[in-house]
């Protein structure tokens, strides 16, 4: 029976790397071209970015539907307390709560049944959600457990149900990023398709659950990295998000979140300056969230109590708090809803000032004690609170302030969490979306360009890298940048020996052992793909005597094209396990390539272009050492390092810039040290910057 990867349009189980050859059609196969625009990668990602949407709108309504029962029954029921809705999701009334004593321990129930759950299970499930998905994708080649995705929904709906401070993105987001992982893992897809597909996963479930299909695809490729884009994830995205969107979007509406406000823009060019200046109050606001969201979370994690008790103890803080302050409890939109109207004037000056420090300390007990749920949406709240506590204090003192609270809400969010995200262009659109209104993006692009200027690598997410040239996933190409620049045609030797499909599989056997692969060619001497030892492997020597070429056609891979970057054909090489591989053009083989032709022509163009340096003295080793986030190396300076004997760190690259090294120069997570040591100094310093032995 044919394996499912056989029906897919991308043909078998190798041709899932973009831009590597063959699309095979009903008609027969078609070239394509490669890159993000090919037809061959279109396709591929139209048929697996619908799958991934699809899940993601689906597992973004069981979430919201879950959550709205858990509040239903926790709030509601126990406690007679329903939070305040945004209108695109109910109403914004506040009602009192009716039996305030209950509050605190409901809350604390919600997270040790929370903290049951997760740290029984799946421990990797607890926190924000979107932090682990970036993790996955940086440095466990996109690869999420099954178990994860139904975790974290239940997990997350009973934190935020029984009013814990935490948002729905990063659980939305974790669901579908969980699928795209699975959904990689049962096709049998290689491991940059799955990193995409859970790039992919998180931009639809965001995109989903807040109706913002554009805003959450581009989150996808921003959120990964400092000062970078995945720009590979983008078109992914993209399809993904706006199906995710379209099903989410079918089944609870379209409406925004927050009601479509087409009246609110920019009223006087006086007020750009009250943007800027909400953009510093944002970027110092935001800086104190994440500091204070990573020491909770430190305070905690040496709490000596069981892990899974923390979140209850969290949830009980969390409910003392909303006695005082009720918006610091469960989602918070609706106060959001609250303060873009003029219902602000009615709340105490107090309550409206200390919400958003409120929020950030709830929010921090609530996910940074271990319970399971977002900090996006918090996030938000604490800058659209933090936009209409600058309005009511500037009520009626400045001049030409808006009349409606609503156009310094809108900014604050995308100003706050734009900026300690990294993220500014997609949560800028995200708000646009969700508050339907494009006229306030001018003066957003002043508020939230001084907020990120000011946060500088200050982050939320503890998991973002620097740049793609950081990431393990990127680092063959941004290590051998020359290797990009260069093409197969430069580098490719003679073609080989073809195969056709009716060649028996003993001489086919034969060929494979001089060759190590080999092309095949159908009717009028077609290239139809490439067998290799893999796919020979799968038929025993004692069967093949009477089986042909055609018996794996189902385990033919891509064959290589002239015009794809060495790069690229290396990670090819090695990914199947080829020491050479024929080069196909027009559906004829026009050469071959070996891992020697790669190796050989960089040299050549090295010499060209580059005079080489001395070599070092006999006994001593060059050595570049990425210091990763866990290293005990981050944080100490040189002098407290405890850096092996004959150790000599002679650069620093930080953030792409050089740093000259001193004794007082202190190292952080992402340092690239160029370094001159000894064979013996080289294994003590792997230990230590891996922390598998603890610096002196």
């Amino acid at each position: 029976m044919p394996r499912l990867s056989e029906w897919l349009p991308w043909g078998s189980r190798a041709n899932r790397r973009p831009g590597l050859g063959w699309l095979r059609w009903p008609g027969g196969p078609l070239l394509t071209g490669t890159g993000f625009e090919s037809t061959r990668y279109l396709t591929k990602w139209l048929l697996l970015g619908t799958l991934i949407g699809l899940v993601a709108g689906v597992g973004a309504i069981a979430f919201s539907t879950a959550i709205g029962l858990a509040t239903q029954l926790c709030l509601g029921r126990l406690v007679g307390y329903l939070p305040p809705a945004p209108v695109g999701e109910g109403t914004p009334a506040l009602i009192p709560i009716a039996r305030p004593w209950l509050l605190p321990l409901v809350v604390a129930l919600g997270g040790l049944i929370s903290g049951l759950i997760v740290f029984t299970l799946a421990p990797e499930a607890e926190g924000h959600g979107t932090d682990a998905a970036i993790a996955a994708i940086h440095h466990r080649r996109g690869q999420i457990r099954a178990r994860i995705p139904p975790i974290k929904l239940i997990a997350s709906a009973i934190t935020i149900g029984s009013g814990g401070s935490g948002g729905r993105e990063g659980p939305s987001a974790q669901i579908s990023a969980g699928f795209g992982s699975l959904l990689a893992d049962w096709l049998q897809l290689g491991t940059q398709d799955r990193r995409i597909a859970v790039a992919a996963g998180m931009g639809a479930g965001i995109g989903a659950i807040f109706r913002a299909p554009l805003g959450g695809a581009v989150m996808a490729a921003e959120i990964l990295y400092l000062h970078d884009l995945e720009v590979e994830a983008i078109i992914p995205a993209l399809i993904a998000s706006i199906v995710g969107y379209s099903v989410y979007g079918a089944y609870f509406g379209f409406v925004p979140i927050f009601g479509a406000q087409p009246d609110l823009g920019l009223d006087s060019p006086v007020q750009l300056l009250y943007y800027a200046a909400l953009g510093v109050v944002s970027g110092l606001v935001g800086m104190l969230y994440a500091r204070c969201f990573s020491a909770v979370g430190r305070l905690f994690h040496h709490l000596a109590l069981p892990a899974w008790l923390k979140p209850a103890l969290g949830g009980l803080l969390v409910g003392a708090l909303g006695l005082l302050i009720p918006g610091t409890l469960h989602m918070g939109y609706g106060w959001v809803q609250l303060g873009m109207s003029r219902e602000l004037l009615d709340l105490p000056l107090w309550m409206v000032v200390a919400l958003p420090f409120a929020k950030i300390l709830a929010t921090s007990l609530s996910i940074g004690s271990g319970g399971s749920g977002g900090i996006f949406g918090p996030g938000m709240v604490i800058g659209g609170m933090l936009g209409a506590s600058f309005w009511r204090l500037g009520y009626g003192v400045l001049p030409n302030l808006p009349a409606s609270p609503a156009p310094f809400v809108i900014v604050g969010m995308m100003a706050l969490f734009g900026g300690i995200a990294h993220a500014p262009l997609a949560v800028m659109l995200m708000v646009a979306e969700m508050t339907g209104n494009l006229s306030l993006l001018a003066p957003a692009m002043i508020a939230v360009a001084v907020s990120t200027a000011l946060v500088g690598d200050t982050t939320i997410y503890r998991s973002q890298l620097s740049n793609r040239a950081s990431s393990p996933a990127h680092r063959l190409r941004f290590s051998f940048p020359l290797l990009s620049a260069l093409q197969v045609r430069d580098a490719m030797g003679p073609p080989g020996t073809a195969l056709r499909l009716e060649t028996p599989l003993p001489e086919a056997a034969n060929l494979l052992t001089s060759q190590g692969s080999a092309v095949v060619i159908g009717e009028h001497g077609a290239v139809v793909g490439v067998l290799t030892p893999a796919a020979l492997g799968q038929i025993p020597p004692t069967q093949r005597s009477s089986q042909t070429v055609q018996a794996l056609a189902g385990s033919f891979i891509s064959p290589l094209a002239p015009e794809q970057t060495l790069d690229t054909a290396q990670e090819y090489l090695v990914e199947h396990g080829l020491r050479w591989a024929p080069v196909v053009e027009g559906r004829r083989q026009v050469g071959g390539l070996s891992g020697r032709d790669v190796i050989a022509t960089y040299k050549r163009a090295l010499g060209r272009g580059i005079r080489r340096a001395r070599a070092l003295p006999e006994g001593t080793t060059l050595l570049e050492v990425l210091l990763p986030s866990a290293s005990p190396l981050a944080g100490r300076t040189l002098q407290e390092a405890g850096l092996p004997r004959d150790t000599l760190v002679v650069a620093i690259t930080r953030d792409g810039e050089a740093v000259f090294p001193r004794a007082s120069t202190r190292l952080e997570a992402g340092d690239l040290l160029m370094v001159i040591t000894t064979p013996a100094g080289e294994q003590a310093l792997r230990a230590i910057a891996e922390g598998t032995v603890p610096a002196r």
